[in-house]
């Protein structure tokens, strides 16, 4: 049986190493898929409207792009799959209902391991929704309708416009989770220590506290740039790597690299919920804590 399998195997990579561009650059052929076009930008799906003629008309139009598309359909999949898990629940679960309740219990383990009880309750529903999202999306992309449906330019047979496509690579979803990562922890700021919370970014008349309350207040803004290229650059990433191995080898091979992609946005979901979550620490931490030890230490 082995060596059957390993038969198979081998003959797939061997078509597909003849049918990729490789064997098609060394058989003097035409690749069996043409080579993948990449688009940093979303593709417009279906415009609803029309065109805005000045700045401030532009609620006449709403454009659907190919990245919003999977953004909704993420979005109505996980709603789904978890509201089905957690309708009925049942002291013996079923098979749905232990996958939801042992992957929140994951979850919940995790955010209380760093924050602590008091605040893993809190902090669990944003959290939670961001790692399921991002990991989501990402895994969702790699069922086949995303490369193989979408629309054909005039003359063109290959697809020049996907009908679906990660939102994760359109820079607009990554920004716009990093602007509620970075609102998620400011306000928990706040929450914790009111407007004392602003004595970390103004400490003082010392012109080296204030050099260090300057630095602190950019290192928070600069979470949106870190957070936003980090998760943009890694979806993208690994779109273009997938593509680019269907194109070179077709068969077999490419496999190994979705396995790869499965768990990159598995591992991409959990730093992002995990970054979100340390920053969140950091700003409830009570900073007039930090000043008493370090008297403390100074007086013994």
């Amino acid at each position: 049986m082995v060596k059957l399998f390993g038969g198979v195997a081998l003959i797939l990579v061997l078509v597909g190493l003849a049918l990729g561009a490789v064997g098609a650059e060394l058989l003097d052929a035409d690749p069996f898929i043409p080579l993948p076009e990449v688009h940093l930008a979303p593709q417009e799906v279906v415009q609803i409207g029309t065109p805005p003629s000045a700045w401030w008309d532009f609620w006449s139009d709403f454009t659907v792009s190919n990245t919003l598309l999977s953004a909704w359909l993420t979005t109505i999949v996980v709603v789904l799959l978890f509201g089905l898990g957690s309708r009925s629940i049942k002291m013996v679960p079923g098979r749905l209902q232990g996958f939801v309740e042992m992957f929140f219990e994951a979850i919940y383990n995790f955010i209380k391991g760093v924050a602590g009880e008091r605040f893993a309750r809190p902090f669990f529903p944003i959290l939670a929704t961001m790692f399921i999202f991002v990991a989501f999306n990402a895994w969702m992309a790699l069922l086949p309708i995303y490369p193989t449906i979408g629309f054909t330019a005039d003359g063109h047979h290959q697809i020049t416009t996907h009908l679906l496509r990660s939102a994760g690579t359109d820079i607009n979803m990554p920004l716009a989770l990093a602007v509620i990562a970075f609102l998620f922890a400011e306000i928990w700021g706040f929450k914790a220590h009111g407007f004392g919370y602003l004595k970390e970014f103004f400490r003082g008349p010392n012109p080296l506290d204030t050099f260090i309350g300057i630095v602190e207040l950019l290192s928070h803004f600069i979470r949106l740039i870190s957070f936003t290229f980090r998760l943009f650059g890694n979806m993208l990433a690994g779109e273009i790597v997938l593509g680019m191995m269907t194109f070179l080898l077709v068969f077999l091979v490419p496999l190994a690299f979705y396995g790869l992609e499965l768990l990159v946005g598995g591992v991409q979901a959990l730093i992002f919920m995990g970054l979100t979550l340390v920053f969140t620490v950091m700003a409830v931490a009570s900073h007039g804590d930090h000043e008493q030890e370090h008297s403390e230490a100074g007086s013994h």
